[in-house]
């Protein structure tokens, strides 16, 4: 099962066709995806699900259906255990971009988050889920695929919002503080706490 999110509301790729209360059922391959992600937008339905029989087809066939925009990102970690974050369009969100040209998907997100925040002498650590998001740019669709990065920095020097990218803070945050962050991000940053 994966969930590719609209704002906050999920279109989940599943093999179960069940019906229930709360969302609607679509067959994949049948599916007019912009009438199901104006319903996610202009209805109380919390979620859309498009079913097909072969489970390790779901992703590959939804992906085919819009333009796709690869981007990296990071979830740092400083020497005290602070998570990094940005604050941009007034919500709380990991640093993240697109890919450009050969870069390899972990170049770019090492150099997106030294881009969105000023810190310096990251290392990856590990790869973390992948995260899905349908946007309008344009008036197009598109589907944006985030390959997230557990990443570490020994950083101690002033963090420098990238005011170009509409980031208007960066600040490292402590458990608590990133519990209230979450609570104003999106249900994709969230997946990855």
């Amino acid at each position: 099962m994966h969930k590719i999110f609209v704002n906050n509301k999920p279109i989940t790729l599943t093999t179960n066709t069940e019906k229930g209360e709360g969302y609607k059922t679509y067959k994949l391959k049948r599916v007019g995806l912009y009438r199901a992600i104006r319903k996610l937008n202009r209805t109380n339905l919390q979620e859309v699900r498009l079913t097909h029989k072969n489970e390790s087809k779901l992703l590959s066939k939804f992906l085919k259906k819009l333009p796709n925009v690869i981007a990296g990102g990071g979830k740092v970690y400083n020497d005290e255990g602070k998570v990094l974050f940005i604050f941009r369009n007034d919500k709380w969100d990991l640093p993240k971009g697109k890919a450009e040209g050969n870069e390899t998907i972990e170049e770019t997100a090492i150099r997106e988050v030294e881009e969105e925040t000023k810190v310096e002498g990251l290392e990856i650590v590990r790869p973390l889920e992948t995260t899905y998001h349908i946007f309008k740019r344009n008036g197009r669709y598109k589907i944006k695929i985030t390959y997230w990065f557990e990443m570490k920095t020994s950083f101690t020097g002033e963090l420098k919002p990238q005011k170009k990218e509409g980031i208007t803070k960066v600040k490292w945050l402590g458990k608590k503080k990133t519990a209230k962050a979450l609570e104003n991000s999106y249900a994709n940053i969230k997946l990855l706490f």
